[in-house]
């Protein structure tokens, strides 16, 4: 288990110690309701907020501002004065990095993306009401992966990059040593590479992930990249990558349920990890599914479209934006989990085609489309922080202690959360007025605007059979098929020359020196932190 350390710096690590035979005092997390970290989480959620949806609008995307949190905790640890010596804690900051991520992705792309999409449709009647419901379902989000995380379906083992990235970095300043050493040796490298214009945190995950998984998401980058010269036609124009994810998602949500009725059966069993598992997943995906109904209901009822659609139509676009929401969430959190990409975006923009193809009208899609859009950044959000925390309390050895710290997570996040709510209906208003909308945000107005064009069903349906195929075949481990159509929904063909580059790399690895798997994933960290830090402060200098 790895040492952790108590405020003044002490190990609080569970067990006996060394040659003593006596029993370690129980562990205690650090509360994140305390004063000394309930102020630095209120002005880390604060920072991160605005951070968050001034790149959006400026940048049209939001970095991940986990490791600066982090940062921001170190420093903080090193002021001589007694009030701040609860940061020495890698559990306080811990806190820290969760709070500033849950705050930027908040406020980004879970509250002021959605709003933007009503206003530029020149609605806005219906900015406060999807603001209203965006905002619970935001909270709805980030509490579901709490939920299930460490499940089948979402394990607290599985690769979630950043997480780790974040997990190594905190560690590798709390321990120094060899560890340190080579993460810096990953920190420079990474530097190198984002200078270059690399995407290094796809390089830094192909030592972390599962190869198959990773080797396909290496492969649609290159496709996606690569279709016209190949092919003599983009293939995102043609509606491929959108058949595939729908027919990927499809077999994967089955696959959910299998493991769902899986777990029910061994969750009866008497084990710590059966304990890691409460509340259980089918009872977790039973609560989300009610609760999307409600907000989608809510979200209805509020904007007035019963006043748009007869009442057959106004329930089934009830279930159907509950079920794009819930689906956008999970699809959203496994290719997160397991590539450190997630297609919010393209899958959310899957979810408006098929609502158009539905024939809901103008007005309801756009209510389809802000809610869709801000489920599931928040969850892989959590997910990568929980990842962290995991990793920081020792890999849940001790699962009273684990459990206890993931409670406190959910208390960063939730007043990250509930920080970034007033900041953006604050901010809102100054950022619409001076034109300043989220680019994404016109790409689905112009969407809606434009209607679907004739041929899409049929070229939906054709590829959403070859997306089911191989992700039968991949199997809900491999995630062949989701991952493959998160490369092809996203153009970045230098990213896919790097996920290949670092398998080449790690199978060598691999090959010669066995038991260098640990060192490997040190590695990765530090690439990927440096990744994160260089996109986080040239977003900055691009804003200026």
């Amino acid at each position: 288990m790895h040492a952790s350390h108590s405020p003044e710096g002490q190990p609080t690590g569970a067990g006996t110690a060394a040659g003593s035979g006596a029993p370690r005092a129980a562990q205690v997390h650090p509360a994140a309701l305390s004063p000394a970290n309930l102020l630095l989480l209120a002005v880390l959620s604060v920072i991160g907020a605005i951070i968050g949806i001034e790149l959006l609008v400026k940048v049209g995307v939001t970095p991940n501002t986990s490791i600066v949190g982090a940062l921001a905790a170190m420093i903080c640890a090193r002021v001589p004065l007694r009030f701040f010596r609860s940061y020495r804690s890698v559990h306080a900051q811990n806190l820290a990095q969760s709070a500033i991520s849950a705050a930027t992705f908040g406020a980004a792309n879970s509250l002021l993306l959605p709003i933007a999409i009503p206003f530029l449709f020149g609605r806005e009647d219906l900015v406060m009401p999807m603001f209203a419901g965006v905002a619970l379902g935001m909270l709805l989000d980030g509490y579901m992966l709490y939920r299930m995380f460490g499940s089948s379906v979402f394990p607290a083992t599985g690769t979630w990059p950043q997480g780790v990235a974040a997990a190594e970095a905190i560690k590798a300043g709390d321990e120094g040593g060899k560890q340190a050493r080579l993460l810096g040796v990953g920190v420079v490298v990474g530097l190198i590479g984002s200078w270059l214009g690399i995407p290094m945190s796809a390089f830094g995950t192909a030592f972390i992930g599962n190869i198959w998984a990773l080797g396909m998401l290496g492969i649609g980058f290159l496709i996606r990249g690569y279709s016209v010269p190949l092919f003599h036609f983009a293939i995102d124009k043609a509606y491929i990558p959108h058949g595939m994810m729908i027919g990927a998602g499809l077999v994967a949500l089955v696959q959910v349920g299998m493991l769902v009725m899986r777990d029910q059966k061994t969750s009866k069993a008497a084990s710590n990890s059966a304990a890691m598992r409460a509340p259980s997943v089918a009872s977790s995906m039973r609560f989300g599914a009610i609760a999307y109904v409600v907000l989608a209901g809510l979200i209805a009822l509020v904007s007035g479209l019963y006043g748009e659609m007869s009442p057959g139509m106004l329930v089934g676009f009830v279930l159907y934006a509950a079920l794009a929401a819930f689906v956008h969430e999970l699809i959203v959190g496994i290719a997160a989990m397991h590539s450190g990409w997630f297609p919010a975006f393209a899958v959310a923009l899957i979810t408006l085609l098929i609502g158009m193809l539905i024939g809901f009208p103008m007005v309801s899609l756009v209510v389809l489309c802000g809610f869709s859009a801000a489920t599931g950044p928040a969850f892989a959000d959590m997910g990568y922080d929980l990842k962290a925390g995991f990793i920081l309390r020792g890999h849940g050895e001790d699962p009273a202690f684990e459990l206890a710290g993931r409670k406190q997570q959910l208390i960063a996040a939730m007043l990250a959360f509930v920080v970034a709510i007033p900041v953006v209906l604050l901010a809102h208003h100054a950022f619409f007025a001076n034109g300043q909308i989220p680019p994404v945000a016109k790409v689905y107005v112009s969407t809606i605007q434009a209607g679907v064009a004739p041929g899409v069903l049929h070229s939906l349906l054709m590829w959403a059979v070859v997306g089911a195929v191989l992700q039968f075949i991949g199997g809900p481990k491999r995630q062949l098929g989701v991952l493959f159509a998160t490369g092809l929904l996203i153009a970045s063909p230098l990213a896919g020359w790097a996920v290949v580059a670092g398998i080449a790399i790690r199978l060598v690895i691999e090959r010669r020196h066995p038991a260098a798997r640990n060192s490997m994933e040190v590695f990765a960290a530090g690439v990927i932190a440096a990744d994160a830090l260089y996109s986080f402060f040239g977003s900055l200098v691009k804003t200026r």
